[in-house]
């Protein structure tokens, strides 16, 4: 399979909240590596550093439909591919379980082995993702983005 397909894979899993879909694009000791005070952290109490194919499964197949209730798109601006290495620039919006509507913008670089999702590397705009979720940015994440 080549990588594009990978990639366009893992985000088909991810959108459908399918736990065995999900496991099944990561390698067991998979790593997911978010901005610390990011909003889906903060939201919903968890970890922005996921390690572990189980972790990062029942993340997305039970924490995250938590937050992003209906609507969820991606919308892919660029992927480019290099080996084992592929970078995806993408615009997420989606309907919060509170009925405001979601968009922010996402740089992910990912790590492949095997064919399947080794590491990835979420980079996303964490005031935006804030303000949009919590209505503001946290106090103790404002000397971030000043």
């Amino acid at each position: 399979m080549n990588s594009t397909n990978i990639i366009e894979n893992v985000f088909a899993a991810l959108a459908g909240s399918d736990s065995d879909r999900i496991s099944a694009v990561f390698t067991e000791d998979a790593e997911w590596l978010s901005p610390a005070g990011n909003a889906t952290a903060v939201a919903l109490g968890r970890t922005h550093h996921m390690v572990g194919r189980d972790t990062i499964t029942r993340f997305f197949a039970e924490d995250f439909p938590r937050m992003f209730s209906r609507d969820l798109s991606v919308e892919f601006r660029s992927i480019h591919v290099n080996g084992e290495w592929a970078m995806v620039e993408a615009t997420m919006t989606a309907t919060l379980t509170n009925g405001n509507p979601y968009s922010n913008d996402y740089c992910l670089l990912f790590e492949l082995r095997d064919d399947l999702i080794h590491r990835v590397r979420e980079y996303v705009d964490t005031a935006r993702g804030l303000r949009t979720v919590l209505g503001e940015v946290p106090r103790e994440t404002q000397q971030f983005h000043e």
